[in-house]
């Protein structure tokens, strides 16, 4: 956040004018100032319980205090947004770049990256914004935004802090599954049959039960993660760090390129990497980011070796997972487990060659089944048969994905689409879109979890869950995991999440043909549902299915 100010002074019997940037203090000064408390600490009672001054506000009024003799002629805020993008494109011309060295040059670089957007207040006259398009070097037609109202909004996240519990959601406290935690081990719980989590309705804490038992259990040979967004305070590695004490084999895949989290994720792979953890940063051969979330631990029973497994829609964190909604599989299936295994292989050595039974894995395969399983539905429909795809997800951007779409509804089959964000398909064109249906839901909790039904599919195919949406970055340059629900009631739970999600009137919108998002109508005499207000009560939302 910047000042633009414009002084002058009279010299030899002229007007002179200066041009000054003032830069806002950040970090070590609340943007906003709490005016009632700073009289409160002087004695004066305030005539408001709270009132808050922006700090640029502040400053603009005594700037004739930092340029004595000289008379503030105008002054004005603005912002300027830098590309944050780290380019990692040239690692494949030198195959003996070092990960950790580049990141943190990168990182060095970020700050003087170049400019991608200058905010500006719409009231701003044309000399100041004339001044900063010419010192700084941009379009105006690209990268100037006139925005009403104050600029860097998230500096509203501060408002947190006020003691006003009316203002705010209640707190919710989330559940266990039953039957997960109450066996002597997390294990025994899992070996008897596959759970599921839908956080935040559900509690994470089994997961960092699941890692944590996995640490201190003299029966786990191994343990093997992959590390995406871990947060800063993470039980997840502190447990990856207690395993190798406790002389396990412990191997971490530790995504360096997760976007602002580079200097987190590289600062936590230094510490595994001394206590003796294999640290890896990605596949040898594939200039991709690893987003995939997967866990495995191998443990040593009477009856053998056995491997349980944890995939999620979701990363192992502990912050975000009670505020994002994510779906995450506990199982000891022998298939899935033996995928992850060649999975793991895969992202630890040279194994280009690689397949799999269940998981659908990205950048090699993702893609094509995903095609396949709505070619299906297709010829179902063609057949006369009911046909019908519903596809949960944060992003909907690849093209192709998009046109197999536009055919599917061409050929009778229903489209339900849950895009919290970005959707480049366009809905409810006759002809060609006509059976597609866009509907995001924005509420208390950030939509992230990926689904994906096919209705004719076979038991085994018909839904799948995974960390990938339907964008190119996604589908071709990243390691995904994408992995099937195989328990008859985990698939009947997943049906009602998405049967509670599209009856969702409350924090629905549906995007029309003409590109514009519209509240879902509610019919006088419909009842109100809020998907995640259900979710809450239970966490597969409404007793019924799609």
């Amino acid at each position: 956040m910047n000042l633009a100010v414009t002084l002058s002074r009279r010299k030899n019997g002229h007007e002179n004018y200066e041009f000054v940037r003032l830069k806002i203090p950040d970090h070590t000064i609340p943007r906003l100032i709490d005016v009632c408390d700073i009289l409160r600490r002087r004695g004066i009672e305030p005539p408001y319980e709270y009132l808050f001054v922006w700090l640029e506000d502040l400053i603009a009024d005594n700037l004739d205090l930092l340029f004595p003799g000289m008379k503030v002629v105008k002054h004005a805020p603005f912002r300027i947004t830098r590309n944050a993008d780290i380019d990692y494109e040239y690692e494949l011309d030198n195959p003996y770049t070092d990960m950790t060295d580049l990141i943190e040059e990168k990182l060095d670089q970020r700050e003087f990256g170049s400019i991608v957007r200058l905010s500006v207040p719409e009231t701003m006259d044309t000399s100041t914004l004339d001044m900063l398009i010419k010192r700084l070097e941009i379009s105006p037609e690209r990268d100037v935004y006139r925005v009403n109202g104050a600029l860097g909004g998230a500096s509203l996240m501060q408002l947190l802090s006020v003691d006003k519990p009316e203002l705010k959601d209640p707190p919710y406290t989330p559940r266990v599954p039953e039957g997960l935690l109450e066996r002597s081990t997390i294990f025994d719980a899992i070996r008897k049959r596959d759970y599921m989590l839908h956080v935040p309705y559900d509690s994470f804490s089994p997961v960092e039960v699941f890692f944590q038992q996995a640490a201190n259990d003299p029966n786990v040979l191994a343990i093997k993660a992959t590390l995406y967004r871990v947060g800063r305070k993470s039980p997840i590695v502190h447990a990856l760090m207690e395993a190798r004490e406790n002389d396990k084999q412990v191997t971490v895949l530790v995504e360096l390129k997760a976007r602002f989290d580079e200097e987190n994720n590289l600062e936590w792979a230094r510490q595994l990497d001394e206590i003796g953890v294999h640290v890896i940063f990605g596949v040898e051969e594939l200039p991709v980011k690893t987003h995939a979330k997967v866990a495995l631990v191998v443990r040593r029973e009477a009856d053998g070796v056995r491997r349980y497994v944890h995939l999620s829609t979701g990363n192992y964190n502990s912050s975000t997972a009670r505020l994002y909604t994510d779906i995450g599989l506990f199982t000891s299936n022998r298939e899935i487990a033996d995928d992850v295994s060649h999975l793991f292989n895969r992202l630890t050595g040279f194994a280009p060659g690689t397949s799999y039974k269940r998981l659908l894995v990205a950048p090699e395969y993702l893609h094509t089944m995903l095609l396949r399983l709505i070619d299906g539905e297709i010829a179902a429909a063609r057949e006369g048969k009911p046909a019908r795809i519903i596809f949960k997800m944060n992003q909907l951007e690849e093209d192709v994905m998009i046109a197999k779409m536009y055919e599917a509804s061409q050929a009778g089959v229903q489209v339900d689409l849950l895009v919290r964000g970005i959707c480049c398909l366009r809905p409810g064109i006759p002809g060609m879109s006509d059976r597609i249906r866009v509907i995001s839901i924005v509420g208390r909790f950030l939509e992230h979890s990926r689904i994906f039904y096919f209705q004719n599919a076979p038991p085994d195919q018909r839904i799948y869950l995974g960390s990938a949406d339907l964008m190119r970055r996604n589908l071709y340059n990243r390691v995904e995991v994408v992995f099937p629900v195989l328990d008859p009631a985990l698939q009947r739970n997943v049906l009602r999440i998405l049967a509670t999600s599209l009856r969702d009137n409350v924090k629905a919108w549906e995007l029309g043909r003409d590109d514009v998002y519209r509240r879902v109508p509610r019919r006088e005499g419909d009842i109100p549902i809020d998907s995640q207000a259900q979710f809450m009560l239970d966490s597969y939302g409404l007793d019924e299915v799609v």
